[in-house]
């Protein structure tokens, strides 16, 4: 079955960090450029970063960027997004996305 699964939500406090994993089921995972959203509540989902098939080349959305890192290991079929410096507001459901494919979302709470 083809499918996106996110892992390494939780609750941090202000000014920590996580790391969300994100382990794709795809078969064409390799040549495939991957990203990361979120969606606060009563917001609209919101773009984080992507990276490149290789991995050579990524983006970022302003809010976040130097903050969070996006990464990805070909042989494990997995993309990373380590986020640090952590403040409220970045409390949302995380999500990752390759193409029209999107997994369930991983809650990701900043305490103040």
């Amino acid at each position: 079955q083809v499918q996106l699964r996110e892992a390494g939500g939780g609750l941090v406090q202000a000014g920590g960090s996580l790391r969300l994993s994100c382990v794709a089921s795809i078969s064409s995972f390799s040549g495939t450029t991957m990203g990361y959203f979120r969606q606060a509540p009563g917001k609209q989902r919101e773009f984080l970063a992507t990276i490149s098939p290789t991995g050579g080349s990524t983006t970022y959305a302003d809010s976040v960027k130097g903050r969070f890192t996006i990464s990805r290991d070909n042989a494990k079929n997995t993309v990373y997004l380590q986020m640090n410096s952590l403040q409220s507001e970045d409390t949302a459901v995380y999500y990752c996305q390759a193409g029209r494919l999107w997994g369930q979302g991983t809650q990701v709470t900043v305490s103040s």
